[in-house]
């Protein structure tokens, strides 16, 4: 399985809803990189999504998007074939 990076703030309910889908999908170790806690975080997701709200989800080196995203990576059958990648 790839690495799954997730820019994410500790409050965010979009945040939640991106892990626990991940997780019934048999994700389990996501790495966290919060950007409430480190601003220049926050400026490199920026400058690596062009967004500015979370989560960015990554999977491998592949920018998925939000937490809409995702949802619909999933119901288009996208998701599982991107996560069984090496």
């Amino acid at each position: 399985m790839p690495t799954i990076t997730m820019y994410t703030t500790a409050v965010c309910p979009y945040c939640i809803r991106a892990k626990q889908l991940l997780k019934a999908r048999g994700v389990t170790q996501i790495e966290e990189i919060r950007i409430d806690m480190n601003p220049q975080e926050r400026d490199k997701m920026v400058t690596l999504t062009g967004r500015r709200t979370v989560p960015q989800i990554f999977i491998g080196a592949t920018h998925v998007g939000g937490c809409d995203d995702l949802v619909a990576l999933d119901s288009q059958g996208g998701l599982t074939p991107l996560l069984q990648t090496a």
